[in-house]
């Protein structure tokens, strides 16, 4: 009788251990996320699943070309939105005829499947401890063009692995403009 009360115990320190592991991985290295709408078609489609590493802003800032998950606000409610890094601190964007300009260098934007619609933006200097986002869906996202430049103290994490559906299971590539 000792003996199955000794492995039921054990049995519960391991579950115990095992879920407050779950809850530190959770809350803070790991998150998942689904992403929302077409704004970043045709490299993310919506509710694809994906998850966030909440660590790697930690050790550096975003750097470009990477996918990054920051909150906004969004009619008095928080909302979480899915953008691709332009521009960091000390940089210049501006949009010229459908093109975008970093510190007056066109962007090679490859992973784009159609051209801007929004034709021009006026410059826009990004201040420190912020970044520059836009969707990869230009004609349907709302980003920094609208939204402004993103404090990294809104950002959650960069977009690693999308897990579902399976068909696009595999790592975000960074893909730098």
């Amino acid at each position: 009788m000792s003996k199955q009360k000794s492995s039921s115990r054990e049995w519960l320190v391991a579950f115990i251990i095992a879920g407050l592991i779950a809850v530190i991985v959770r809350c803070f290295l790991f998150s998942p996320f689904t992403v929302s709408g077409q704004s970043m078609y045709p490299n993310f489609h919506g509710d694809e699943f994906i998850i966030v590493n909440q660590i790697v802003y930690k050790l550096h800032e975003p750097r470009y070309g990477e996918v990054v998950v920051f909150e906004t606000e969004e009619n008095g409610k928080e909302k979480d939105l899915i953008k691709r890094v332009i521009g960091v601190a000390g940089d210049k964007i501006e949009i010229i005829d459908g093109q975008v300009y970093r510190n007056d260098q066109p962007l090679d934007e490859q992973y784009i499947n159609e051209p801007m619609l929004a034709k021009t933006m006026d410059p826009i200097d990004i201040e420190p401890g912020h970044i520059f986002v836009l969707g990869d869906n230009r004609n349907n996202s709302k980003d920094s063009r609208q939204i402004g430049a993103v404090s990294l103290d809104s950002v959650i994490g960069r977009a690693e692995v999308i897990l579902f559906p399976f068909d696009s299971f595999g790592g975000v590539q960074t893909q730098t403009p």
